[in-house]
């Protein structure tokens, strides 16, 4: 059924009953809108460690690392890895958002700056983001269940046959080139694809095998499942909404600690039966035969972790530091850094789950990224798609047993994505109940307000569905929704720790830094098409190649073989123009040239070639970088990095600048609102709520007291002395990040 087995639909089944029965449970306990959206702030370490780390983890983690390995080698993992520096900071900082003491972010908005249009504002400009996380989630969750559930062909109906000639007809029409063209897999070389494949190794005839291997390196036009993409968005859509939305943000945290423990598992589920199918294909015993085997078949440039010349076109040092500096400030900016930590009994256990159920994912992404290695050994001459290679791990090392491990799989994608949009979801629906539907319809009793959000949750995640069923290409979106939030970051930071911030400033770098970044970039080319033809924006980096020394392997000696084998099959000009390469044996060093493919300047999306032949620029225009082109500093000279790491900084810095100077020169200070919002900010949290209660009502009363707490008592800046917690807590953090890097580098180095 589906292709699956009895054991996997029962392991599915059990799983989806257990989520359902916790919504129904927690449903019950629901009496106001803060027991729905912040549970009654009652959270201890264990769940608030699994809620940070689940909803930090979705569909499209482990399978997006797995990916980018099988791509590009080790250095892949800083896919994942690239908020791994700021995450010692969280323990400073995620206190700040329990002692707000608000229900939504949207609430620090309107408290701190007296304005509630500030407070909708952000609430709209949040959920608008966060739906695009929860899609992003659903499409890379359906792209690997559909890969290991599809259908063979003789299975195919007449639909599937035509949905598939459709898709054959679509590639061949964009493309001019007869290679490319041919790149794609027929319906008669896909059947015959399979009959070779079914039959055993032994009995293949050398013609067979020669067959397979051309086959091979050709990719299905479209991957027919047993349940299409947008079946199971619906079906996983459907859950959600079930048990989130009846019972809030307890259900969700608590089937999120569950969900927890099935990501876990799946991080570590496949590894060994990987390394034994290696042990298996290529000779060797236990871990370190796997990892020796590994080594053996890979060059030496998939070890590096900070990548190779390819690799490091993307993930070179001062990207990584720029990025890990920008997702510091937005991550406390998105709404649901404040469901994660307010929900918590206090501030230690909010900064205790948060940092730890980080940490967790960094080593997780290790694992997924071991997983990677293997990968390539065992799929790199079969997979030509890297997106399906975790589905067709799952199918041929899972399937075979028979135990519902590959329903387990499922359930564990499954899992990983719903503890995201679950708290996605209910973050998007609290701000919209609170800080917009409160706002226009005033006076009503808390129970409406409950069903308000309701409400407003089912909109948000059936939303997100249809966005992801809309648009194939919804990954694109993952990187421009990582710095969507650093237009709200100024008012955030410099309003929590500096007096002087104010609503002119706050306003200023809101609404400049969404038109200059956000607005202007994408709606010019739409209004002005011909830009995305202009020569001169269409103008490209001009990367050096670049010369490495590496220590021969198997894989090395066959890629030198086939390039002597290319060389051969030249006529006497090419062979005059080009050299012939030396034979290479395993072990020996050798020189390898890397010429970096050219990127474009200024388009986020880079640069295609329509049906005409003509290139055009896609996705949004980087301004910024149009601007320092223009002024002079030639950009094509630099390094694609580079010029991302230097747009990255100018977008975290211009709104700061606008944020400081524009409230420095047009100062508009309240006492009345700011000398209360920074005594409760004074003021820690107690676990008791009464007593919680009184301290803050004191604090009020006497806007001095704790005054000595801070840096600078005198000044304008709200800086807090570090006692003893915030010291070891940050220090041990940092010891973590250092294990996770050390850890990385021992497997990488393992059987080496």
């Amino acid at each position: 059924m589906f292709g699956l087995s009895i054991a996997d639909i029962i392991v599915i089944a059990l799983y989806f009953g257990a989520v359902l029965a916790i919504g129904v449970w927690s449903s019950r306990r629901i009496k106001n809108q803060e027991d729905f959206f912040l549970a009654g702030r009652g959270f201890g370490k264990l769940v608030q460690t699994f809620a940070a780390f689940g909803q930090g983890t979705s569909a499209d983690s482990a399978v997006g690392v797995t990916t980018t390995v099988f791509s590009n080698g080790v250095s892949g993992m800083w896919a994942s890895l690239l908020y791994l520096f700021a995450t010692p900071f969280y323990w400073v900082t995620v206190p700040w958002l329990r002692r707000l003491r608000v229900l939504t972010t949207g609430d620090f908005y309107q408290e701190r700056y007296g304005s509630r249009a500030m407070g909708a504002v952000y609430a709209l400009i949040a959920s608008i983001g966060m739906m695009g996380f929860i899609a992003v989630g659903f499409s890379a969750m359906t792209k690997t269940i559909v890969a290991i559930i599809p259908k063979a062909i003789d299975q195919y109906t007449d639909a599937d046959r035509a949905a598939y000639e459709t898709a054959l007809a679509s590639h061949l029409a964009l493309v001019d080139d007869e290679r490319a063209a041919g790149q794609m897999l027929t319906l008669d070389e896909l059947r015959r694809r399979d009959q070779i494949q079914a039959t055993s190794v032994e009995s293949r005839t050398e013609g067979e095998a020669a067959e397979l291997d051309l086959l091979l390196h050709k990719r299905p036009a479209k991957t027919i499942s047993h349940a299409s993409e947008s079946t199971l968005i619906w079906l996983v859509c459907l859950v959600v909404l079930l048990y989130a939305v009846a019972g809030g943000l307890e259900a969700a945290f608590l089937t999120d600690t569950l969900q927890g423990v099935f990501i876990i598992f799946l991080s570590f589920m496949l590894i060994p039966f990987a390394w034994a199918k290696i042990n298996a294909i290529y000779g060797g015993h236990g871990v370190t035969g796997a990892l020796e085997t590994i080594h053996r078949k890979l060059p030496e440039s998939f070890f590096d972790i900070l990548g190779s010349p390819n690799t490091t076109i993307d993930f070179a040092w001062h990207y990584i530091l720029a990025i890990s500096v920008m997702s510091l400030f937005n991550v406390l900016t998105q709404p649901n850094a404040l469901v994660a930590s307010g929900s918590a009994k206090d501030e230690y256990v909010a900064r205790y789950g948060f940092t730890v159920g980080s940490l967790m994912k960094r080593v997780c992404t290790v694992l997924w990224g071991v997983l990677g290695l293997a990968a390539v050994v065992l799929y790199g001459s079969e997979v030509h798609h890297s997106d399906l290679v975790w589905g067709y791990a799952t199918r041929d090392l899972l399937a075979p047993l028979g135990l519902g491990l590959v329903g387990l799989m499922i359930a564990c994608l499954m899992a990983a994505l719903m503890s995201t949009a679950d708290c996605l979801m209910l973050t998007c629906s609290s701000l919209l109940t609170h800080n917009l539907y409160c706002v226009l319809i005033p006076g009503r009793s808390e129970r409406h307000y409950v069903w308000a959000g309701r409400v407003f949750g089912a909109i948000i995640l059936v939303g997100s569905a249809l966005l992801a069923t809309q648009f194939d290409t919804i990954l694109q979106m993952l990187k421009f929704i990582w710095e969507f939030p650093v237009m709200l970051a100024p008012a955030l930071w410099l309003g929590v720790k500096w007096r002087g911030a104010n609503r002119n400033g706050a306003w200023a770098s809101i609404i400049v830094g969404g038109l200059l970044f956000f607005v202007v970039p994408n709606v010019l080319p739409a209004v002005v098409p011909s830009l995305k033809t202009n020569e001169y924006l269409l103008g490209t980096t001009q990367p050096s190649p670049v010369v490495r020394t590496y220590t021969a392997g198997e894989h090395d000696v066959r890629v030198r073989l086939a390039e002597i084998q290319a060389w051969e099959q030249l006529d006497a000009e090419g062979k005059a123009t080009t050299p012939r390469k030396q034979e290479l044996r395993v072990g020996e060093e050798f020189e390898t040239t890397f010429v970096l493919p050219r990127k474009s300047l200024f388009w986020f999306q880079d640069i295609s070639v329509d049906r005409n032949g003509r290139r055009v620029g896609q996705g949004s225009l980087n301004l910024e970088l149009v601007a320092l082109d223009l002024a002079g500093w030639d950009l094509s000279q630099n390094t694609h990095a580079l010029n991302q790491t230097v747009r990255i900084v100018i977008r975290v810095l211009v709104p700061f600048g606008l944020m400081y100077f524009v409230s420095l020169f047009f100062p508009h200070r309240d006492p009345k609102v700011v000398d209360p919002f920074f005594a409760k900010m004074r003021t820690r949290v107690r676990t008791d709520r009464e007593e919680d209660a009184r301290e803050v009502a004191l604090s009020l009363a006497n806007t001095d007291r704790y005054r000595e707490r801070l840096l600078f008592p005198n000044s304008q800046w709200e800086l807090f002395k570090w006692d003893r917690e915030d010291v070891a807590g940050f220090l041990l953090t940092a010891l973590a990040i250092a294990i996770i890097l050390l850890l990385t580098q021992v497997f990488v180095s393992l059987g080496g």
